[in-house]
C-alpha cells in the first residue's frame, strides 16, 4: 500500500532561546510511525540530507533533520568544495548547543500524534555521525546510527557509558580523517562499558562514501550500508 509523503520545514524553539528550522518528512494518514532524527553533515541540511530524510520517510519513518547552524546562518548550505566556508558555523556549534538542538528535534517528534513515542532513533553522517553518538548519550533513544563520525575518539569516549540504545557504527576503510586506531577506540570504549553496538568497516569506502553528491561517494558501500542501517533500525525499533 502506497502513502503520500508530506515534506517541508518546521520551526522549533530551542531551550537556549533560539529558533531553529528543521526539515521533516513522513507518510500521511498513518499512525505509530517510528521517529528518526536525521543529522546533517558539516555542509548543512542540504539537498542530500533532505533526500535522505525523504528516503527514510518512504521506509515508514517520521524523519526530522534539524538545522544545526541556525545560530549563525539559517538553512545554510555549503559547497562540498569549500570547506573553509563552513568553519565559522562549525566553530559556533558547541556540544551544549548541539544537545539543545537535538533535544528540540526529539521533542518535536514526541509532540506529533502520528509518532510512536517509544520508538525514536537517530542517524547522522560526518559531523552528524558524531552528533548521533551525542544524541544517543543524551536522549532516551532506542537506537542510533553513526556514519564516519569524527572526534568521537578521543573526545567522547567517556560518554560510551551513557549510551541509551544500541549503536551502529559505519566507518570507511580509506578514510584518512578517522584512522583505524580512532574507530577501534570507540568500539573498545563501548565494549568496556558493556553497551551493545554493531561496527561495520567498508574497506573501499572513503570519508563521505554514503553521499552521492561528494567525490568520495561509493555506490556499493552506500547500498550495503543502507540495507544494514534499515535492518539495524528495524531490529531495535520493533
Amino acid at each position: 500500500m502506497s502513502h503520500n509523503i508530506e515534506t517541508g520545514w518546521v520551526e522549533l524553539s530551542v531551550s537556549d532561546g533560539t529558533e531553529m528550522s528543521a526539515y521533516m518528512a513522513h507518510r500521511t494518514g498513518v499512525s505509530n510511525l517510528p521517529g528518526l532524527i536525521v543529522i546533517q553533515e558539516a555542509f548543512g541540511v542540504n539537498a542530500h540530507i533532505r533526500d535522505v530524510a525523504l528516503r527514510f520517510a518512504k521506509e515508514g519513518y517520521a524523519a526530522i533533520a534539524p538545522d544545526l547552524y541556525h545560530r549563525t546562518a539559517s538553512r545554510f548550505e555549503g559547497a562540498y568544495t569549500d570547506f573553509d566556508a563552513i568553519q565559522p558555523h562549525r566553530t559556533e556549534l558547541t556540544d551544549a548547543r548541539l544537545e539543545a538542538d537535538l533535544s528540540a528535534a526529539h521533542m518535536w517528534l514526541l509532540s506529533q500524534e502520528f509518532v510512536d513515542k517509544e520508538r525514536v532513533a537517530a542517524v547522522g553522517y560526518c559531523m552528524g555521525g558524531r552528533a548521533a553518538y551525542v544524541a544517543n548519550a543524551t536522549l532516551p533513544l532506542r537506537a542510533a546510527v553513526s556514519y564516519y563520525g569524527g572526534r568521537i575518539a578521543p573526545d567522547l569516549l567517556p560518554r560510551a557509558k551513557d549510551m541509551h540504545g544500541p549503536i551502529l557504527l559505519c566507518w570507511g576503510g580509506l578514510d584518512n580523517h578517522i584512522p583505524p586506531e580512532a574507530y577501534r577506540a570507540v568500539s573498545d570504549a563501548l565494549r568496556e562499558a558493556k553497551k551493545p553496538y554493531v561496527e561495520a568497516v567498508f574497506s573501499e569506502g572513503d570519508h563521505g562514501f554514503f553521499c552521492d553528491e561528494r567525490p568520495s561517494y561509493n555506490p556499493k558501500a552506500a547500498r550495503e550500508a543502507w540495507v544494514l542501517t534499515l535492518q539495524f533500525l528495524k531490529d531495535n525499533l520493533a
